[in-house]
């Protein structure tokens, strides 16, 4: 139920071809076709665009993508304290 058979395909191509004509239909794809490509591109580029300006404005204020390496801790590293021996010690 609910899934698309072949001949529910059929009947929407002849019911398309009855309404738009055989004639129109490859020049609506084709039109269909130029609308998506466009709209692509103009995505990418917005998209491109962003990205410019969110690297212009990292590099304004000296933002690095990556933190600088820090040096490994010298000190000494002391063990964990038990709650319950400071208690008693107290």
């Amino acid at each position: 139920m609910g899934a698309l058979k072949p001949w529910h395909i059929a009947v929407l191509v002849v019911v398309l071809i009855l309404l738009f004509g055989a004639k129109r239909l490859p020049d609506a794809a084709r039109s269909l076709g130029r609308s998506l490509r466009i709209i692509k591109a103009e995505t990418k580029s917005l998209a491109d665009d962003d990205r410019d300006l969110a690297g212009k404005a990292d590099a304004q204020a000296g933002y690095q993508p990556y933190p600088p390496q820090q040096q490994p801790y010298q000190g000494t590293v002391q063990p964990p304290v038990d709650p319950v021996q400071r208690v008693r010690d107290n």
